[in-house]
Formats: structure tokens, sequence, C-alpha cells
């Protein structure tokens, strides 16, 4: 099982960029950095690559509306050179309050546009020239609205440091998970408890995996939460300090009816806190939807308590089918966090 952390949306991005060596000293596998509307993932990617010599940097994500399949392929190729071949390029379809509301695109076709992407990236690491009929057309004709009609396909006009660069993808409907399952090299689920996930997802993942495009290895899955191994009860209350992230994204991540980490707990079984933690949420309530955040679910979800403990539930994600497991270090010296963590996964 591999290691992984993600930098924080909030703070000074530069400053825990620079933590991040210490951390892969300690045993740090990947670093998985975030963008939806803040800091653009691509910029401090690169700025990692300099920072570090062996850990992976992946983007987490980078959403499939607000930059074309070329503009991903130029981004994937020059990430894997300036980081000597250590990119993964992890992809989502963000939500329509992002993509409507901050980039002013049609949040339509998720699933086509997703498969398209990966595709046509993946071909144009193999410097291909880039063509398409379907939700892209490229070259660009006037029958869809080209003004000039004097595109023609182009391939990338540099090597590449490789001619493929692992592509994983952030889902949870379960139609865009059986998807995954299907072409991505990995799938990022968030919020994930390892006891129920089979359950909201194993059909969708077995349907997937069935379909699963030759060539690709087994998909890699990612998980994991919040990460304090200590004994006695002010280890265990630093649970608390997850109730903000998860009242965040199922309260108020979306809109009603459109919100998928919403759907999510609803598929855990947490229906009736699910509806009161949005409205709370949504009405500006937000320390009043954190009380509400399920107990089981932050214990099940996060690595909290002494060694023993932490052990099982890392036992728990690899039952799941987690191959890396995402920790956020909540502890004064997280070097030596994960330094422990390592050793546990042996």
């Amino acid at each position: 099982m591999l290691l992984a952390t993600q930098l924080m949306y909030d703070g000074n991005p530069r400053r825990a960029a620079d933590a991040v060596s210490a951390l892969e000293r300690a045993g740090l596998d990947q670093v998985w950095v975030p963008e939806a509307y803040g800091f653009d993932s691509p910029t401090l990617m690169g700025y990692l690559a300099a920072k570090t010599d062996t850990v992976e940097i992946g983007s987490a994500i980078l959403n499939i509306y607000s930059r074309t399949p070329g503009a991903l392929l130029q981004t994937a190729a020059g990430l894997d050179n300036v980081s000597g071949g250590r990119a993964i390029l992890g992809l989502g379809a963000s939500g329509p309050q992002v993509i409507e509301g901050f980039h002013g695109v049609p949040y339509s076709k998720p699933l086509a546009r997703t498969a398209e992407i990966v595709d046509l990236v993946r071909r144009g690491l193999r410097r291909e020239p880039l063509t398409a009929d379907g939700t892209f057309h490229l070259p660009l004709t006037k029958e869809h609205g080209a003004v000039t009609g004097l595109g023609k396909p182009l391939k990338l006009l540099t090597r590449p440091e490789r001619d493929t660069v692992p592509i994983w993808i952030a889902a949870l409907g379960a139609r865009s998970v059986e998807q995954t399952a299907e072409i991505a090299d990995g799938w990022i689920p968030h919020l994930f408890h390892p006891e129920k996930a089979g359950l909201v997802w194993g059909d969708a993942l077995a349907a997937g995996r069935a379909k699963r495009l030759d060539g690709l290895g087994p998909l890699a899955v990612m998980a994991g939460g919040m990460v304090a191994i200590g004994e006695g009860a002010d280890t265990k209350a630093l649970l608390d300090l997850a109730r903000p992230v998860f009242a965040l994204y199922v309260g108020g991540m979306g809109a009603r009816g459109k919100n998928f980490y919403n759907d999510v707990a609803r598929a855990y079984g947490y229906a009736d806190e699910a509806e009161k933690i949005q409205d709370l949420y949504l009405s500006g309530k937000k320390k009043e939807a954190e009380a509400l955040v399920p107990q089981e679910w932050l214990e099940a979800s996060n690595l909290v308590g002494p060694a023993s403990y932490v052990r099982e539930r890392i036992a728990a994600f690899r039952e799941a089918g987690v191959t890396t497991l995402h920790v956020v270090p909540a502890s004064e010296d997280p070097a030596a966090t994960v330094a422990q963590v390592r050793e546990m996964l042996g």
C-alpha cells in the first residue's frame, strides 16, 4: 500500500509545499494538489517538482470543463517532464456550481466528456494527431462553429517524458465509478467508509472492471483521512477537527438535489443526518451542521486513536480495496506521523 497526502485549499500553499520534502523523506509516496476555485493545481505541482525528488505529484482534481483536451495534454506532458516522470493526472467533473458559476461553461455530458478526454490525452502522449468527432470536434469545422475552417490535426510539438501518464478519476456516482473502473488507472473516492464502500460501489466497480480496457493494470484506489496516533481522550477528540470538512461536503458542496457527497452520505445509510446537515449548512448554521456528522462515519473514515486501532483501520482500508492510503496528519510533527504510518504499512 502506498502513502499519500494532499495540500490544503486554504492557508499558504507555498509553505505547505515546502513541508512536502520533509514528508517525502519520511516515506511519503504521493502528494496531491487540489484546485477547486482556488489557486490552480499545475503551478503548485510544478513548484513541488522542483522541491522534491521521488514523490509522485498528482492533481486532485483538474476539472474536465475549463480546459480543452489539448490543454490537459500539454499540462500532463509538461508536469511529467519537470518532475522527471512523476506526474499523475487527476481528473473529475467537479460540480455545476463551480463549472457554470466560476468558469461559465455548461455542465453537460460529464461521462462522455471524461471518456473522450482520457482517450485524447493518452493518444496525445503517444504523439498521435488529435482528432475527435463526439463531444469534442477536432479539428473544429465550420459545421461545429469554426470561424476559418483552417484547423488541422496536430500532434504534441515536444516529446513527452513518458508516452503514458497515469490518469486517475474522482468519481462518486454509480455510472461514473463504473466508467472509472473501465478506463482509468486510478479512482479517487472522497469521504470513503471502508466497511460501507462495497455496498455503495461494489456493483459499479465489478461492472467496470469486467469491461476494463486492454493494457491497463489493476485499478488503483486512493482513500483515507485524518491521522492522529495516541492514547486517551485528547487524541480521540481530534476527530472533531474533521467535522467541518464532512459538513462542508455533505451540506454545502453543491445545491439541494445536486450534491454528490450528500448522495453518498444517504447511500451509506445516513439519510436523516444528510438532510439535516444540508438544511443547517445552507441556512448558515455551520456549527450545528458539524455536530450532526455521524461519529461512526468519522471514526471509520479517519485513523485516529491508539496505534493498535490505527492498524485496524489500515487493515479495513486495505480490505476495501484501497491501494494508496491518503492521510492528513493532525500532529505537531507531521513527518514523524507519516514515518509511523509508513512503518505500519510495511
